[in-house]
């Protein structure tokens, strides 16, 4: 199994220091590690296809792959040669440079990344004390073109997310992603670990069977055991954000106990707050919202009685 969404230094050592051609020797001489421990991290970073590797008899050259990710890591080393970047971006320090995609204080990097704050905290203290980030106001940014870390912490995070699901479903494609989660539309039914069924197949686990489409549709995620309601309507929102699909998501709503405040913090995560407050008001006035992308409340009530589904409005 891959190390998913995080880099050792070695990894990242490797990935600054290689030149097209390099062979083993030549890393392992000019990072001053034996060549067997050279060999295998090489080996992981091209299992990630991060780099590729070439026979020429018996040497292995390598040379970096020309993902955005590598490409924007090296430029990065280029530009700023004095920060020891293999160093400073382990542990959680890249996923707080994943988060920063404009000033944020500490608490909402905390939240985003399901982090403790003392842990966010010492890490964007890290990076202050370098001179990469600033305050103002208590919130943290980017300082100049150090904002590139943001764009490759993003670009690594795809690209992994990208070998991920090619493994298992190589036509694949990636519809909503975050740091350690992503939800994908694939053409064939995928079972590996992590990936769990969800869009109009996973809604008759709760009662509601609808007419599947062709495409099959799966959320990535090492911290669920299934799909909950609230994930999965903001998930069939990220499908296709049509009247159809809106009404699928009321039915839902309606036939099952989904708590309001974690509907919410859920919505959040998805970037879906306005969607699902919509959602919220239609149900609670009786379709008296002016959305055109939801049903007309006749509509929706003769729809609810064929599935069997009782509204309170």
């Amino acid at each position: 199994m891959l190390c998913y969404t995080v880099l050792r230094s070695s990894e990242l050592e490797v990935l600054a220091t290689i030149e097209r051609g390099d062979t083993i020797a030549d890393l392992a001489n000019r990072l001053e590690y034996s060549e067997s421990y050279v060999s295998r991290v090489v080996a992981d970073l091209a299992a990630k296809n991060l780099l590729y590797t070439d026979r020429d008899g018996r040497r292995k050259r390598v040379r970096p792959s020309d993902s955005r990710a590598v490409e924007t890591y090296r430029d990065l080393v280029r530009q700023y040669s004095h920060v020891d970047f293999p160093e400073l971006l382990t542990g959680k320090t890249l996923e707080a440079c994943y988060y920063l995609d404009r000033p944020r204080t500490v608490a909402d990097i905390a939240e985003r990344s399901d982090n403790y704050r003392n842990t966010v905290n010492r890490v964007l203290g890290s990076l202050r004390d370098r001179g990469i980030v600033g305050t103002d106001d208590g919130r943290y940014g980017f300082n100049g073109d150090f904002d590139r870390l943001h764009e490759f912490a993003r670009a690594l995070v795809h690209h992994l997310h990208r070998q991920r699901l090619e493994a298992v479903a190589p036509s694949g494609t990636i519809l909503w992603e975050d740091h350690d989660e992503f939800l994908a539309q694939t053409a064939t039914e995928v079972d590996a670990d992590g990936f769990h069924e969800t869009g109009l197949a996973r809604f008759a686990a709760f009662g509601l069977q609808f007419l599947l489409p062709n495409r099959r549709y799966y959320f990535y995620s090492e911290g669920l055991e299934s799909i909950p309601p609230a994930d999965l309507c903001c998930h069939t929102l990220l499908i296709d954000d049509d009247t159809r699909h809106r009404s699928y998501c009321l039915l839902l709503l309606s036939r099952v106990d989904v708590d309001e405040d974690d509907l919410r913090e859920r919505a959040a995560t998805y970037g879906l707050e306005d969607e699902i407050d919509a959602l919220h008001r239609y149900l609670e006035t009786g379709g008296d919202v002016r959305n055109a992308h939801l049903p007309e409340w006749s509509e929706f009530r003769e729809l609810a009685a064929d599935y069997e589904v009782t509204l309170s409005a």
